[in-house]
């Protein structure tokens, strides 16, 4: 899988992959890869886990069936993903409730998807949408749903917030006033970008790591030079005098990739994961490396691999002579 690619993205195209190859057998896999609009190597890699995929079991006869030997590509024990979805009464049901819990969420990306689909399964379902509509969802104004909702007022009304927000980098809970700009989602997380007073310039907050979120009864219009970020070529964006640090993460310690800005993440066969990441300031990765003790390996660069074993070293014989005075 590309290392910039996400789970999800990648589930999308395999359901897609699935019932169109079973509709043409025999297609030459380089054909398949223009038409699906990735890579031969992609696709050999898709069917490689497509291999190993079936109905629940895992018996030889529950797995689909793949090859792409000689260039042609077939597919095979395969049928039950190519067959329309039938949803019962429950599942139709709460289905709908999601739909429309998830219509009233401020600055979602694709409203009208969102009601096309809610229409589709209303019309579908008569008098299950009737009973439906009798379900009420409350979003928690203390949970991330509800700050976004905050947020969302705050760039309506031109009303400045106070947050509470953890730096990851620094392991630091701060406390700040915020001009808000926008709300987005980029890649499944959602994101606050505001004039930030305690930086005085603009900055870019992501929801799960804000601790507290509070509307405040103040003029929250940015300033003339705030200007909103081309997220294009995605959220992070390091400085060129960033130091370049490569890591080894067992699977144990994956969180780390999602949880921390990274370059790129090359995910290997026993779960392990081998993480790219730049960084102005080494403290706080240095700390975290300690608390990860032998579930994270510092690949690159050596002066800060050997700082961390001499930095763990020295905790550990601070350790042995502590111990030791009270035996």
């Amino acid at each position: 899988m590309s290392s910039n690619e996400s789970a999800t993205s990648r589930l999308s195209r395999l359901l897609t992959m699935v019932p169109w190859l079973l509709n043409r057998q025999g297609i030459d896999i380089e054909e398949a890869a223009r038409e699906l609009g990735v890579s031969t190597e992609q696709i050999e890699e898709d069917l490689q886990l497509l291999f190993v995929c079936g109905t629940p079991g895992h018996m030889p006869d529950d797995l689909i069936e793949a090859e792409w030997e000689g260039g042609k590509v077939y597919l095979g024990n395969a049928d039950p993903i190519a067959r329309p979805l039938r949803l019962g009464v429950d599942e139709a049901i709460a289905l709908i409730a999601g739909l429309r819990a998830l219509a009233a969420v401020p600055g979602i990306g694709d409203r009208e998807a969102v009601d096309r689909a809610l229409a589709k399964l209303e019309a579908a379902t008569g008098q299950l949408a009737e009973a439906s509509s009798r379900i009420r969802v409350t979003i928690d104004e203390g949970s991330e749903a509800g700050q976004l909702t905050s947020a969302q007022r705050a760039v309506a009304e031109h009303r400045r917030l106070h947050l509470r927000y953890l730096v990851a980098a620094r392991d630091e809970a701060t406390e700040r006033d915020v001009d808000p700009m926008r709300v987005l989602n980029v890649d499944g997380t959602w994101y606050l970008e505001a004039w930030c007073h305690r930086a005085e310039d603009v900055r870019l907050f992501r929801f799960d790591r804000m601790e507290r979120l509070d509307l405040l009864d103040e003029d929250g219009t940015p300033p003339s030079e705030a200007r909103q970020r081309n997220l294009d070529a995605g959220v992070f964006a390091p400085a060129p005098t960033d130091l370049r640090v490569r890591l080894r993460l067992a699977p144990s310690a994956s969180w780390v990739a999602d949880y921390y800005p990274t370059e790129s993440v090359t995910e290997h066969d026993d779960g392990s994961r081998t993480v790219v990441l730049r960084t102005a300031d080494t403290a706080w990765l240095r700390r975290l490396l300690l608390r990860l003790g032998g579930q994270a390996t510092v690949l690159e660069p050596a002066d800060l691999a050997a700082e961390v074993a001499d930095t763990a070293r020295r905790a550990l014989d601070a350790y042995a002579d502590h111990a030791g005075s009270f035996r």
